[in-house]
């Protein structure tokens, strides 16, 4: 029983060691990314009109991996976030559920994940189909941006 009890206390002795000198993995807080709206499109066209800024319309689907990828690897940049929350009205919509069909009407569908810049008026400013790393996508924004 005794032995038992020292290999007991070793084994806590070395697990504690162990997660001592394991690096901690540090996250970024989730205000880092893009902060997007949850709001009706219509209030979203007037949010935009009122702060004379853009849209920015991530057009997604629940299945779509590309979709996936820029939801947990580039949206949450804070790089990225810092420039599209500086600059645009972020909105998100599942295109297969809520408003999303009906925004798939209006706008030009031709895949996913669709990114649309979209003036207060609901005129598209212009768009990209298709996945971007983070610095591929704060250039494309920066190009909407100076044409504005």
């Amino acid at each position: 029983m005794q032995r038992f009890i020292s290999a007991l206390v070793l084994a806590a002795v070395m697990l504690s060691g162990i997660a001592a000198t394991t690096p901690k993995v540090h996250t970024a807080p989730a205000a880092a990314g893009i902060q997007f709206v949850d709001l009706p499109w219509a209030k979203a066209l007037e949010k935009a009109k009122k702060e004379k800024k853009l849209i920015f319309f991530d057009a997604y689907t629940s299945w779509c991996g590309p979709c996936k990828m820029l939801q947990k690897n580039v949206f949450t940049r804070s790089d990225v976030g810092e420039y599209f929350n500086a600059n645009f009205i972020n909105v998100k919509k599942d295109m297969e559920e809520g408003e999303g069909p009906k925004l798939a009407n209006v706008y030009p569908i031709e895949g996913y994940p669709s990114l649309f810049f979209i003036n207060g008026n609901g005129k598209v400013v212009t768009m990209h189909l298709g996945a971007m790393e983070g610095p591929e996508l704060i250039k494309f924004a920066k190009m909407v941006v100076s044409k504005k």
